[in-house]
């Protein structure tokens, strides 16, 4: 073989070396163990993405979202200048978001007390001091960051999901603590509050699912991380059923009361407690359904709120995650209707003019955003209701692209620190 042949076959040694680093390592093929998201379906449109140019359009938004995680991070716990009330810089602390000082602060008085409630405007105070921006970019990177990596099979986002999880939750030095006690203090009045809980209630569910797929075999995932995610999820459901917030939680009659339901029921499924998770989705229907939802589709306590078309689509993403979970247990949520025609439906139906563009929304609201139903609605579309089907095309997209194909579980689209 003389020189050039030689060259020729390093250079394509060489070549296929370099592609065998950057081709995408392909996860194992079972159906994933979620709780809200339907494994199947995830499996099913996984296998259609290299035929269909639509899917192949999202993954490539869902990417752009996650490559912006990959530099970011992890976050922990114990990084807030000061701990919680209890002194454990392992507890979880966060301020009341809509409570503001009345008086100019002085060294005697150095938080302005006392604290006075100002509904829909958050005081900028809650983003600074306290684990809630910190908590919320764990969440909603470890759920971009392993739907990409399901998605495309790239083991660095893998293994940067797996990372944001372990420091949060598992490592000794920085993890934390499974409970939520010192959630939205307000200073000088509460260490914590029961309403707090929901600082969790409103996406952990998205945490739990994206630990499903890591199962699945991603890389950099061991069994140890199972079994410690498995844990701190037992001790914080056993935390969210016997403490007092908890069960003050649970009886809230608005939407923290089904934001309440849907992290049970979400951590009974994960932890194995099916019969909790069916018994929170049936008594959902009583409880939650027919009290809140009027015959006319809408909910009365949250047009009360000077962000009515927020907490109005708010309560709906606990509602239809809550259906999703459903699915898993036997419970078919969305054909449930009250003594007076309450539904799922048609509390969806009732934004539809709005959420299409074609009326304004008639209740108070500092600041619409339209797109904010657009997750609600696919999710009664998916559900049968013909006026969502055909609503959809008309949708608002949020900002990044409208992801429903690629994880079709409501999240809170609008932002209510925007």
């Amino acid at each position: 073989m003389n020189a050039r042949s030689r060259l020729l076959v390093l250079l394509t040694a060489l070549a296929a070396f370099m592609s065998a680093l950057s081709a995408p390592v392909v996860a194992q093929t079972s159906v994933p163990d979620t709780v809200v998201l339907d494994g199947a379906r995830l499996q099913s449109t996984k296998h259609r993405l290299p035929a269909d140019p639509q899917l192949r359009s999202a993954v490539a938004a869902l990417r752009t979202r996650a490559d912006t995680w990959l530099n970011q991070g992890p976050w922990t716990v114990v990084d807030k200048p000061r701990p919680a009330p209890g002194g454990d810089v392992h507890d979880y602390l966060s301020q009341a978001p809509y409570w503001w000082p009345s008086q100019s602060p002085t060294p005697d008085n150095p938080w302005g007390c006392p604290y006075v409630q100002r509904d829909g405007e958050r005081n900028p105070e809650v983003d600074s001091g306290t684990d809630r921006q910190d908590v919320e970019k764990t969440f909603d990177s470890a759920y971009d960051l392993t739907l990409a990596w399901y998605y495309t099979g790239r083991k660095r986002y893998a293994e940067k999901a797996g990372e944001v999880l372990r420091t949060w939750f598992l490592d000794p030095a920085t993890r934390m603590n499974p409970h939520l006690e010192h959630a939205q203090f307000i200073p000088c009045k509460y260490d914590g509050r029961a309403i707090g809980i929901i600082d969790f209630s409103q996406s952990y569910t998205s945490v739990i699912d994206a630990i499903a797929l890591l199962n699945t075999g991603a890389p950099g995932w061991s069994g140890k991380d199972r079994t410690g995610m498995a844990r701190w999820n037992a001790d914080f459901l056993k935390w969210l059923r016997d403490s007092d917030f908890g069960k003050q939680e649970g009886a809230a009659a608005n939407n923290h009361g089904t934001f309440y339901d849907l992290l049970l029921a979400g951590l009974a499924c994960a932890t194995g407690d099916r019969a909790l998770a069916r018994r929170t989705v049936l008594d959902a229907r009583s409880r939650r359904i027919a009290p809140q939802i009027a015959a006319d589709g809408s909910q009365p306590q949250e047009l009360t709120r000077t962000r009515s078309w927020h907490y109005s689509t708010f309560d709906l993403v606990a509602y239809t995650r809550l259906a999703a979970i459903g699915r898993h247990v036997g419970v078919d949520l969305w054909a449930y209707q009250g003594p007076e025609g309450q539904s799922l439906s048609g509390a969806v139906d009732y934004l539809l003019p709005a959420a299409t563009g074609a009326a304004p929304w008639p209740h108070p609201e500092l600041e619409f955003r339209r797109y904010a139903a657009t997750d609600v609605v696919h999710a009664a579309a998916d559900a049968g209701d013909a006026r969502a089907r055909e609503a959809v095309p008309r949708l608002a997209a949020p900002p990044g692209g409208d992801l429903w194909a690629l994880r079709p579980a409501a999240e809170q689209l609008d932002s209510i620190a925007g």
